[in-house]
């Protein structure tokens, strides 16, 4: 019987200075880390804000245009009292109501929640009806109503394919101002 009582007492004190280390000694972006991690091993993003998984954001504008985007993983921060979002495996579209939907991709993005502007990064891919543009980075301005597609920017449409540094896009009209960082150099273009 005291030996029972003496496994008894040492099993309980084990079970607490397990419960105080867990409390007091492990870092809770260890716990979250290990909580958050898929099958694919992705990481959360790294940080000590609040993490989501399938986080979407709906928006309509007064113009009855709107903008969706959507993220596997995402990281919520406060910069300057402003909502910024930190995504990971991104899907975005954005329609004007008039014009067929913008599809954007990449693996990587910054979304302010507050003026809705975005910074894509990372594996960046634009569909628009039958044209396909693959960049490093694309920055949508609502402000400006513009999309900026720059860094390693390869176009590919219906007539040929186009290398360039930089494409600016209206949101709005589809004008697009192709142009390259330096006045020496052409933007390359082959037709199919």
């Amino acid at each position: 019987m005291k030996k029972k009582f003496q496994f008894f007492l040492f099993s309980l004190i084990i079970l607490i200075s397990l419960v105080f280390y867990n409390s007091y000694f492990k870092s809770p972006t260890d716990q979250r880390s290990n909580d958050l991690t898929e099958k694919d091993e992705t990481k959360p993003v790294v940080g000590k804000n609040n993490v989501i998984k399938n986080l979407k954001y709906d928006v309509k504008f007064d113009d009855n245009s709107k903008y969706s985007i959507s993220s596997k993983i995402s990281e919520i921060t406060n910069t300057n009292d402003n909502e910024i979002v930190i995504m990971k495996d991104v899907a975005a579209e954005f329609n004007d109501g008039k014009n067929p939907t913008i599809y954007i991709t990449s693996d990587t993005a910054t979304f302010n929640n507050s003026s809705f502007n975005t910074s894509f990064e990372t594996n960046v891919r634009v569909e628009y009806m039958e044209n396909v543009i693959t960049s490093d980075n694309l920055d949508l301005n609502f402000k400006k109503n513009n999309v900026y597609i720059y860094n390693n920017v390869l176009y590919e449409g219906l007539t040929g394919l186009m290398k360039t540094d930089n494409i600016l896009i209206n949101l709005f009209t589809k004008d697009a101002e192709i142009f390259m960082n330096s006045p020496a150099k052409k933007v390359e273009i082959s037709s199919k």
